[in-house]
C-alpha cells in the first residue's frame, strides 16, 4: 500500500490506548506509521469533547496536519466526532468523520485515501453502542495504558460522556489478564488501568474491579499497577485494603470530587456527598500514609456562589491530598446543566481556577516534602531534556536526574534530596 499514517490524540488516557490500538490495526492494513511533522497521507485525529477547548483545538489539529501536507486524508474520530459530526464535517480539509463504533474499523472507511470534495459521516446513534472494543497504548510511553472499561450510566448533568462513548460496559478479566501478559512480554514495566468509569468494571455482574485488581497481581513479570481513576463510591474498603498489601499496585490514586459543596454534588447528580469522600482520604491515608492521591474539582459550575466556592476551597485546604486536576466550567449542549440558572462570568471562573491552581501547587510541594530523605522505586521515563531525564516513584512523585540511556525503562531506588524549582524532585 505504501501509505503512511500519523496520529494526533487529545484528551484523556482512554482516548490513548484506543488511538495506538488503531495504529497497530492500521500497521496491519500495510499503514506506516510516521510522525505528524512528517506529512502523512493519512491523519486521523482522536478528539475529546469534555470542554469547548477541546472542541476548537480539533479545528487547530486539523489546520496543522494540512500545514504538513496539503493533499492529507483527514480523518476524525472520538468523543467530538461521536456529538458533533456534522459540525465537524464542515471544518475546511476534513475528509471522514466516524463515530464511537465505527472508528474501529477505520480500516474500511479510508478507501483510495484521496481527498474529497465534502466530508463523509459514518456514525451510528450511541444507544445501539454496545460493543466492547479491548485497546491497550504500547510503544509510545514508558508505561502502557491498558482500557478495561468504557461507556457510563452515571449521566452526571455536566457531562457529555454518555452521549459521546454510550452505555457502561467492560473486558471479560480473561481477557484483560491476557492483554496483560502481552504487554509484559514486551518489556513494559508499568500498566495503567483505564476507563470512563474504572471501578464500574464487571457492571454489576459476577466479576467485579476488586477481582480485576486481585487477578492482574499475579501477573509474571508485572512489576507496576496503577489505578488512572476512581469514583469515590466504587473505591471500596476490600479495594483499598488489598491495595496496601499488593505486590503491584503503586500508592497512587486518583479520585474525582468535582465539587467540596455538598449542595452543587447533589446537582451535579454525583453518587456520593463530602463524608463519604472524607471517609475514602482517611482510610488510604491510615493504611498507606505516602500515599499520593490526586482529585480533580470543576469550578464555575452552574449555582457556584462565592460562599459555595470558598466552601470547596476550604474543603480541599483540610483534606490530605496531593495534587488537584482543576477544569473550568464548560457549557455542554444536551445536558442539564446547560439549562441550569445561576451562570458564573468567566472572568470569575478563571479568578476561582487560579487559586485552585495555586492550592494544589502548595498541596504537592507539602506532598513532595513529607517524602523527602526516604528512597522510593523509580522509573525511569524515555523522554529526556538535555542532560536530565525524569522519573516517577511508585507513590507519583516527580524526580529527576544525570541523562543516562541505560536507566530508561528501569526501576531503581533513589534517595528524593530536594525539591527544585519546577517541583521537581532531585
Amino acid at each position: 500500500m505504501n501509505k503512511s499514517v500519523a496520529f494526533y490524540t487529545l484528551g484523556c488516557k482512554l482516548n490513548f490506548s484506543e488511538t495506538s490500538t488503531i495504529g497497530r490495526d492500521l500497521k496491519e492494513q500495510g499503514y506506516k506509521k510516521v510522525e505528524f511533522h512528517e506529512g502523512a497521507d493519512v491523519y486521523v485525529i482522536n478528539t475529546c469533547s469534555v470542554t469547548d477547548n477541546a472542541d476548537k483545538k480539533c479545528k487547530k489539529i486539523v489546520k496543522e496536519a494540512l500545514r504538513h501536507n496539503p493533499n492529507a486524508f483527514v480523518t476524525i474520530i472520538g468523543c467530538y466526532a461521536q456529538l458533533k459530526p456534522h459540525e465537524i464535517a464542515n471544518i475546511e480539509g476534513v475528509d471522514l468523520v466516524l463515530g464511537a463504533a465505527e472508528k474501529f474499523n477505520i480500516h474500511t472507511y479510508l478507501g483510495d485515501g484521496k481527498k474529497k470534495e465534502k466530508a463523509e459521516v459514518k456514525e451510528g446513534k450511541i444507544k445501539e453502542v454496545l460493543e466492547y472494543h479491548a485497546s491497550y497504548s504500547i510503544g509510545d510511553r514508558t508505561r502502557t495504558f491498558l482500557k478495561v472499561q468504557d461507556g457510563c450510566d452515571y449521566f452526571c448533568s455536566f457531562c457529555t460522556i454518555p452521549l459521546a462513548r454510550g452505555a457502561s460496559r467492560s473486558d471479560s478479566i480473561a481477557n484483560v489478564i491476557k492483554q496483560a501478559e502481552e504487554i509484559v512480554a514486551q518489556g513494559t514495566k508499568e500498566i495503567v488501568l483505564t476507563g470512563v468509569n474504572t471501578g464500574d468494571f464487571g457492571n454489576g455482574g459476577k466479576e467485579n474491579f476488586y477481582l480485576l485488581l486481585k487477578a492482574l497481581d499475579e501477573v509474571k513479570g508485572l512489576e507496576r499497577l496503577r489505578v488512572s481513576s476512581i469514583e469515590p463510591n466504587l473505591l471500596t474498603d476490600e479495594i483499598i485494603e488489598f491495595a496496601s498489601k499488593s505486590k503491584t499496585i503503586v500508592p497512587h490514586f486518583h479520585i474525582p470530587l468535582q465539587s467540596g459543596s455538598d449542595e452543587l454534588l447533589k446537582s451535579m447528580r454525583r453518587k456520593y456527598d463530602t463524608a463519604l469522600y472524607t471517609s475514602r482520604i482517611e482510610k488510604i491515608k491510615s493504611l498507606m500514609p505516602h500515599c499520593c492521591i490526586g482529585v480533580d474539582v470543576i469550578i464555575g459550575y452552574p449555582g457556584e456562589t462565592d460562599e459555595l466556592f470558598l466552601e470547596t476551597y476550604n474543603y480541599l485546604n483540610a483534606l490530605d491530598i496531593s495534587y488537584l486536576h482543576v477544569f473550568t466550567y464548560s457549557e455542554r449542549v444536551n445536558t442539564t446543566a446547560y439549562k441550569l440558572p445561576g451562570k458564573v462570568p468567566m472572568r470569575t471562573r478563571n479568578e476561582r481556577s487560579k487559586m485552585l491552581h495555586i492550592l494544589s501547587d502548595k498541596k504537592r510541594r507539602f506532598f513532595y516534602e513529607q517524602q523527602l530523605g526516604k528512597s522510593f522505586p523509580v522509573l525511569w521515563e524515555a523522554e529526556n531534556d538535555g542532560d536530565v531525564m525524569y522519573g516517577f516513584t511508585s507513590n507519583y512523585v516527580k524526580v529527576k536526574t544525570a541523562y543516562d540511556p541505560s536507566f530508561v525503562n528501569e526501576i531503581f531506588e533513589k534517595k528524593l534530596q530536594k525539591i527544585d524549582a519546577d517541583l521537581v524532585v532531585i
